[in-house]
């Protein structure tokens, strides 16, 4: 039901006109730029791997896709941990390292400041979060706040590790789906 209304929302698409040539084209700079991203802190890897999937299993037809509707939920339910990876990858890495609630906090507020600030502010908005509300929140040394500080840059790393496999996932079950699969 929740695929026909989204086939139905695709039907913008002039499909037909494209050519199977351009859908591909389009699909394959989706998961490839997507794939590639997903190794980089600033680029929504899973995210264009699973509007790639999204839009081969529409503009191909549901029936024709080759991409089971089994397939696309399951890439679907990866990138939503790939997303939760995310969000929480710099909160879990502040308190591993011995962060206070305040810590994780000023991880998360950060996170969100610094989307508004491009590539710099997703990098060091989690960072200078943690390490303010470490400070001045929880009152907290400089030598533990810096503990605090430095959880959150090996979380974002080990967030951006995990993030790469779950879309090596997706690209794999993906690709396994479509051609294997049939």
């Amino acid at each position: 039901m929740i695929f026909a209304a989204v086939k139905d929302w695709f039907d913008w698409f002039p499909a037909e006109a494209a050519g199977d040539t351009a859908k591909w084209i389009l699909v394959i700079t989706l998961i490839v730029v997507g794939f590639v991203g997903s190794f980089l802190p600033i680029v929504p890897g899973a995210f264009l791997l699973w509007l790639g999937a999204v839009l081969h299993y529409f503009l191909f037809g549901m029936q024709d896709s080759g991409l089971s509707w089994q397939g696309l939920v399951v890439i679907s339910l990866l990138l939503i941990v790939s997303l939760v990876i995310d969000w929480l990858s710099g909160a879990l890495g502040a308190k591993w390292f011995g962060s206070s609630k305040w810590g994780m906090l000023g991880a998360f507020v950060g996170a969100i400041v610094g989307l508004f600030f491009s590539l710099p502010g997703l990098i060091l908005g989690p960072i200078i979060g943690v390490f303010v509300f470490e400070m001045y929140v929880a009152k907290k040394e400089m030598k533990d706040a810096s503990n605090s500080t430095i959880g959150t840059v090996v979380g974002g790393l080990a967030g951006l590790i995990a993030r790469a496999i779950v879309s090596v996932i997706m690209l794999v079950w993906y690709l396994a789906d479509v051609f294997v699969f049939q």
